[in-house]
């Protein structure tokens, strides 16, 4: 099955001219990690913002982040976060991650108000996400976790991509996110979130991209290898953080198939995006908040990435 080689990658300096941002590419580990049956254990990315049924996306005001734990990488990093050399299991590879939201969208509120095309219908730019009951921002954890998984990729010699990293005022807006990974010609590109489900609710899910072709969206072409990324991806995240798929959607298999996102409707490049579980469950949002948690969902995420590529 097509790992996602096959799709052309325009220039490098292109590249840095949309994103602005220079990745360097270290070497690291090998991950190990392929899907697993799945029992019982996630808008743009779960349930809300024109989405259906049941996320609030009302402004929060995000809770400071806890302690920095495994694979964070500093503050200050804005493409990479070190050098090593080129030979990793990963080298020649380019990963775009995308951390959904944006900490500043809840300031912005005309600005991701306004409607972009999605292919099959118009949607609103960005929303502000969801939190934990506690006031810890999806965005602030979604750009946590983004930066870690960043970290074990480049470490594995992959050239990593983040569509924001808290470098904008807001957003960027879903069509855009979705121009960044095909601009890159990703090999793989990851939507972080954290649902919004009912309190009762848990687990995590992988979002893959249905069939569409419409407007500006055509998915024909991605849709076989984005479920191959997310069977991986969703694997390795069961068997790294111990959260199960989730038991509200799915069918307990942790996948749901969607058309009306525009992050996956309009990629041109394997994509799927990762529910890291529910932030309305006090139990889901007890792990968000720690910091060696966090460390954990990325280590999960960047070891399915690094099967799917290296399969």
């Amino acid at each position: 099955m097509s790992n996602g080689n096959s799709f052309a990658r325009p220039r490098r300096a292109r590249r840095r001219a949309l994103i602005g941002l220079s990745v360097l590419v270290p070497a690291g580990v090998a991950g190990w990690l392929v899907w697993q049956s799945a029992a019982g254990g996630p808008v743009e990315g779960g349930r809300g913002g024109g989405a259906p049924a049941g996320r609030p996306h009302g402004g929060v005001s995000p809770a400071p982040s806890a302690e920095p734990g495994p694979g964070a990488p500093s503050p200050s990093a804005s493409g990479g976060t070190g050098a090593g050399d080129r030979d990793g299991p990963l080298a020649g590879k380019v990963v775009v991650i995308d951390p959904g939201h944006n900490p500043g969208n809840r300031d912005h509120p005309r600005e991701i108000a306004r409607t972009v095309d999605i292919g099959t219908h118009r949607k609103e730019c960005d929303t502000t996400g969801t939190a934990t009951d506690s006031g810890y921002a999806e965005a602030e954890f979604t750009l946590d976790v983004a930066r870690r998984i960043r970290t074990l990729l480049e470490q594995r010699g992959a050239e990593v991509v983040l569509t924001q990293d808290g470098d904008r005022p807001y957003g960027p807006c879903i069509d855009e996110r979705a121009e960044i990974g095909n601009e890159a010609g990703a090999d793989a590109v990851v939507s972080v979130h954290a649902d919004g489900a009912p309190a009762g609710a848990r687990g995590f899910h992988v979002i893959l991209p249905g069939r569409v072709r419409e407007g500006r969206a055509d998915t024909a072409a991605i849709t076989k290898p984005s479920r191959e990324l997310g069977e991986r991806v969703a694997g390795a995240y069961t068997r790294e953080t111990g959260f199960r798929p989730a038991d509200y959607l799915g069918g307990g298999t942790g996948l749901d198939v969607r058309s009306d996102l525009g992050g996956l409707n309009l990629s041109t490049v394997p994509k799927v995006f990762v529910e890291c579980g529910n932030m309305r469950n006090a139990r889901d949002a007890e792990q968000f908040t720690s910091a060696r948690w966090r460390g954990r969902a990325a280590r999960g995420i960047a070891d399915g990435v690094e099967s799917f590529l290296t399969a």
